[in-house]
């Protein structure tokens, strides 16, 4: 489990293809502690992924076909960096919101409007998830937990204070390039129950 507040930023050190998957090492910052595990989850632009080694601060992880393809793990290149977020723990402080890391698709940066204190980044809307996607309601992008706000039937938008652009890819961020994307899942649950409902009710009522 996380809580979208993203730690910083890994490297990748290196990329190793194999059948159906890829294996990443990657190097993570004095911050990130070097008390990592096997078997441990770590988001990595908000994919949870599981350490399979690790040597100080250098970790391990496989990716799978299912994951690279749904994610934009599959696009990383050797020196390229990601959000990183380390699981949280019971009883800690839960500053964000709470996150599983299991990424449903992947959103394109539409616009992005900087200012001197704060940077306004729109996304393309898919029709396939837009009754998810609410305004001022959160969704996960890489890892971040975020408040959509100026939505409309082809894009959203979220707000980004100066901590968030120092602390993660979105202080580099391009249009065009494609971000992960996860649903809240009490959101998609709520959606998901009505939608059900209504649609019960209109065939018992056509009987």
């Amino acid at each position: 489990m996380f809580t979208g507040i993203v730690q910083g930023t890994a490297e990748i050190l290196a990329i190793e293809p194999a059948d159906q998957f890829i294996a990443l090492q990657l190097r993570f910052p004095a911050s990130a502690g070097t008390d990592f595990s096997i078997g441990a989850s770590i988001a990595l632009n908000g994919t949870c992924l599981t350490v399979r080694k690790f040597d100080g601060s250098d970790v391990w992880f496989d990716a799978i076909a299912s994951t690279l393809k749904l994610t934009n793990l599959g696009e990383l290149k050797v020196g390229n960096k990601v959000n990183f977020e380390r699981a949280a723990k019971i009883g800690d402080e839960i500053g964000g919101h709470l996150m599983s890391g299991h990424i449903i698709d992947t959103v394109q940066i539409s616009a992005i409007e900087r200012t001197d204190t704060n940077c306004c980044i729109s996304f393309e809307r898919p029709a396939k998830y837009a009754r998810y996607l609410l305004d001022k309601g959160f969704v996960g992008l890489n890892g971040c937990s975020l408040t959509m706000t100026d939505v409309t039937d082809e894009t959203f938008s979220v707000w980004l204070i100066p901590e968030t652009l120092e602390r993660t890819l979105f202080g580099a961020a391009q249009v065009g390039e494609r971000v992960n994307l996860e649903i809240d899942p009490q959101t998609q649950a709520i959606v998901d129950t009505v939608e059900n409902y209504l649609a019960s009710r209109q065939t018992t009522e056509s009987i």
